[in-house]
């Protein structure tokens, strides 16, 4: 069964994901920065910091495509991000979602648990893709909580520790 991880920004999803992959788990990486990347370099506008709800269809377009090539895949699959994040981040900008995206967010059922990475302020950095204050990380944060429990799903929310020790758990998780 799909699990999906959440949370704001710089709170180590990324590192966790990778060290699943590297003990076999099945993962899917956020689509969010390869936007990002793609755009940059290609002169493209579908930028959170620019033409916000374009790079909302961006994400959905590829995470719907993600989810769809999960489903054929034996074992867990780890989604660095869901579907659902993009009504948070819909819910952040201040844009109504479009009627097709939370339709989305909706039918693409992931596990009921769902794994959040809480904001850590001593782990917080920014980068030329991540370019969110503190406070829109800690925003975001929280927004994806509420976005994912009225959706119905139960958050587990990850210990702050090294990035192993956060695998350990997820692990132990993803046994039961």
């Amino acid at each position: 069964m799909s699990r999906c991880f959440t949370s704001g920004v710089a709170a180590h999803k990324t590192s966790i994901m990778t060290e699943l992959a590297c003990r076999g788990f099945h993962t899917v990486s956020e689509s969010g920065r390869t936007i990002i990347r793609e755009e940059l370099q290609r002169g493209g506008d579908a930028l959170p910091w620019a033409d916000r709800l374009a790079y909302a269809e961006r994400m959905l377009e590829r995470d719907l495509r993600a989810y769809s090539v999960a489903q054929a895949l034996s074992g867990p699959v780890t989604f660095d991000r869901g579907i659902p994040d993009i009504l948070g981040y819909l819910t952040l900008c201040g844009l109504p979602a479009p009627p097709h995206v939370a339709a989305a967010a909706k039918a693409a059922c992931y596990n009921a648990r769902v794994f959040l990475t809480p904001y850590w302020d001593e782990i917080f950095t920014q980068d030329t893709e991540r370019t969110q204050t503190r406070a829109e990380a800690e925003a975001t944060c929280a927004v994806m909580r509420e976005t994912y429990t009225t959706l119905g799903y139960k958050i587990t929310e990850l210990p702050r520790a090294d990035i192993a020790t956060r695998a350990d758990f997820v692990c132990k998780q993803l046994a039961n």
